[in-house]
C-alpha cells in the first residue's frame, strides 16, 4: 500500500515539474472609433464638446475625429486648430452625423436626427424640460444608443460634467454680480468685496449644492458677507466643514430670508431640483422690498427660476429692472464662458471615448463601467430608462436584461 502511495506522488510530482501550457489574460481588442462634432445650433449654445488637444489626443490613439466647419468657432476654436491636430473638418452638416459616435453639447434636434443613418451612439445632454415624445421615437426608430452627459457618474458616484458645469455657474454668477453693480452697468457703484473702513457687500445666496457653494466661495473670496440658505440641513454642514470657517447659514425660512433680502446688494438663486420646476421662494413682495438698484442672478432659471419677478433673458439683453431691482435671468451661464466651458466638458468626454476605444466598443463600456451604464437612457434604439419612459408614455425595458441579450 505505502509503494503504491509513493508511486502516486512521484507521479504528481512528475507532473508538476512538467512543461504547461502558458495561460495568457486574453487582452481587450481596441476599436477604432470615428467620433462626429457637428456645429451647436441650440439658441446661446456656445460651447463645444471637444477642443483641439483633446481631439489630438483621441487621433494619437488612433481614433477618427469629423469635425463641421465653425463647430468651435463661439469659444474661439478655429478650423485650423481642428485640422492640426488630426481632425478632418467637413463642410456639409449631414456628413458628421454619419459618424459612429455623435458627440455633443445639447440634445439633438428632430433635423439632426434625421440625417443619421442609424444604429450610432449618441452622447449629448438630454434636457427632460423641453424634450418631445417625437424626438424619442425618432431615436427609437434609428437603433440609436443614447447617452445623457448629464446622468453620467463618476468612481465617487457623482455627476462629473454637471458638477463641472456647477462650478463655473457659481463662479461666473459672482463676476456677473459684480459687473452689474459698477456704474457703467447701471447699479449702485459698488465694488464687490469691500476695502479697509468700508462695509462689505452683503451677498445672499439661495440653495448650497455645487453652484451654491463655488457662488460662496468666490464671494467671500472677494471680501463679501455672505447669508446661505438651503433646506438641507447636510449640505450646509458640509459647506462650513469644506470652507473650514463659521458661515452664516439658515434654512428657507420666510421671515429669515425677507429680513436678510432687506439689506442684501447681490441674491443669487441657485436651487436645483431633480424633477420638475424650482420652488418660488422668493415672492413679488420680498423684491419689492429690497434696496433700489442691488441685482439678482437667478441661476435657476434653467428650471422657472425661484424669484417670482424673473423671466428668461439672453446673453445680448441679459437684464432688465423689476420694482427698481437689476434681474441677470440668462440660461445656460456657462455659454457665456464658453472656451473655459468647452474644455471642462472635454477634459470628461475624451477619457470617456478613450475607454470606449480600449474596452472594444460602447457594449463592453456598458457592461463594465456603472457609472457610464448611469447615463445610457436608449440602448440599441430600446428606451431603458423608466423614469423618462413614464414621463413621455413609452416603453421600456430595464438595460441590465440588453446587456445580457446583446
Amino acid at each position: 500500500m505505502d509503494s503504491k502511495k509513493e508511486a502516486i506522488r512521484a507521479l504528481a510530482k512528475e507532473a508538476v515539474l512538467a512543461p504547461q501550457e502558458e495561460m495568457l489574460e486574453t487582452g481587450k481588442k481596441h476599436q477604432r472609433l470615428t467620433i462626429g462634432i457637428p456645429k451647436e445650433t441650440s439658441f446661446q449654445e456656445r460651447r463645444v464638446a471637444l477642443v483641439p488637444e483633446s481631439v489630438g489626443l483621441l487621433v494619437a490613439h488612433g481614433h477618427d475625429v469629423v469635425v463641421e466647419t465653425n463647430a468651435g468657432k463661439e469659444a474661439h476654436f478655429q478650423d485650423h486648430d481642428y485640422s492640426e491636430a488630426g481632425a478632418r473638418i467637413v463642410y456639409n452638416t449631414k456628413d458628421v452625423f454619419q459618424s459612429q459616435i455623435i458627440l455633443k453639447v445639447a440634445p439633438p434636434s428632430d433635423e439632426e436626427i434625421a440625417m443619421m443613418p442609424g444604429k450610432q451612439t449618441l452622447v449629448s445632454a438630454i434636457q427632460l424640460s423641453v424634450q418631445k415624445t417625437e424626438t424619442f421615437k425618432q431615436l427609437m426608430a434609428k437603433k440609436i444608443t443614447a447617452v445623457a452627459w448629464d446622468f453620467i457618474k463618476d468612481e465617487t458616484n457623482v455627476y462629473p460634467v454637471v458638477r463641472a458645469m456647477g462650478e463655473i455657474a457659481g463662479n461666473t454668477s459672482v463676476l456677473i454680480a459684480s459687473e452689474f453693480l459698477s456704474n457703467t452697468s447701471g447699479g449702485q457703484g459698488l465694488m464687490f468685496g469691500g476695502i479697509s473702513g468700508v462695509k462689505p457687500t452683503e451677498v445672499v445666496i439661495i440653495g448650497a449644492g455645487t453652484v451654491g457653494e463655488f457662488a460662496t466661495r468666490a464671494a467671500l473670496g472677494l471680501g463679501a458677507s455672505v447669508k446661505l440658505f438651503d433646506n438641507n440641513i447636510y449640505r450646509l454642514r458640509r459647506i462650513q466643514s469644506d470652507l473650514g470657517i463659521r458661515l452664516w447659514t439658515s434654512t428657507i425660512h420666510p421671515s429669515e430670508l425677507r429680513n436678510a433680502l432687506d439689506t442684501a446688494d447681490v441674491v443669487i438663486g441657485a436651487i436645483h431640483t431633480e424633477n420638475g420646476r424650482t420652488p418660488l421662494v422668493v415672492t413679488e413682495e420680498m423684491v419689492s422690498n429690497m434696496k433700489y438698484g442691488s441685482v439678482i442672478v437667478d441661476i435657476s432659471i434653467d428650471q422657472g427660476g425661484c424669484f417670482e419677478t424673473s423671466r428668461v433673458t439672453t446673453h445680448d439683453n441679459p437684464v432688465f429692472r423689476a420694482h427698481g431691482i437689476i434681474h441677470y435671468c440668462v440660461p445656460n451661464i456657462a455659454s457665456r464662458v464658453s472656451r473655459t466651458a468647452s474644455y471642462a466638458l472635454s477634459n470628461i468626454f475624451a477619457p470617456i471615448l478613450l475607454s470606449i476605444g480600449d474596452e472594444g466598443g460602447i457594449s463592453n463600456l456598458v457592461k463594465h463601467d456603472s457609472g457610464f451604464r448611469h447615463g445610457v437612457y436608449m440602448y440599441h434604439g430600446t428606451l431603458t430608462n423608466e423614469p423618462i419612459a413614464t414621463t413621455f408614455q413609452l416603453p421600456w425595458k430595464p438595460l441590465d436584461l440588453l446587456i445580457a441579450a446583446f
